[in-house]
């Protein structure tokens, strides 16, 4: 099954995403832990794409292309995915039905988590990323065992550039400008299927599995 995962940064798309690949046995492709791993590795691409991300801005469609094509003709992709992060606006949407369309896919599900904005800032602020082995908590919904030190590993734990407030500001006004058209775009299609992204992490995954059953 060929999933999209949809919704505002900070939805909790990554968290539902694993529930489905587990569900269903298939990889998710997250474009920003792939572009992120870039700029960590210091890769060209990863160096054209970190002063964009840390901005809170949108990288080009070039690059993210380039990165999901690469990603979906991998071996582990064969039975399916969970994109996660990505199609962000209607030309990317576009491109990627070109992409699949020569794979021989088609997107069965798009699944729009839905959620207020006030609570979107409260999730992202309050998100922290060990400097070591990468894991992630929240102060307030998933707080450390020791203030600042990663449970996994001992490794200091930071804020996202894009995760601060004056980011988190301009990545949800990107978001409305040019990704909530995509709704619109995927419900012409008949794709769209609507989730209460504010529920806990439970309820919205009984939410998902619903749909998907339906």
């Amino acid at each position: 099954m060929d999933l999209v995962l949809f919704g505002p940064p900070g939805a909790g798309k990554g968290t539902q995403a694993a529930f489905l690949i587990e569900r269903f046995g298939v990889p998710q492709i997250s474009t920003g832990d792939l572009l992120r791993a870039a700029v960590k590795a210091g890769t060209p691409v990863g160096l054209k794409a970190k002063s964009i991300m840390n901005s809170g801005g949108l990288v080009s469609d070039e690059v993210v292309l380039e990165i999901v094509r690469n990603r979906i003709t991998q071996p582990d992709c064969s039975n399916g995915f969970v994109l996660d992060g990505f199609p962000r606006t209607i030309p990317q949407a576009d491109a990627l039905d070109k992409i699949l369309l020569v794979l021989g896919k088609t997107i069965d599900h798009v699944i729009s988590l839905e959620l207020p904005n006030n609570l979107i800032v409260q999730r992202l602020s309050g998100r922290r990323t060990c400097s070591v082995c990468g894991k992630g908590c929240h102060v307030d919904n998933a707080p450390p065992k020791i203030e600042g030190q990663c449970d996994f590993c001992g490794g200091l734990l930071l804020q996202r550039d894009d995760d601060k407030a004056e980011s988190v500001s301009n990545r949800l006004s990107v978001y409305d400008q040019q990704t909530s058209p995509l709704k619109a775009y995927y419900d012409k299609a008949g794709l769209l299927r609507k989730v209460d992204g504010s529920k806990s992490i439970s309820e919205t995954q009984s939410q998902i599995n619903k749909l998907l059953k339906g």
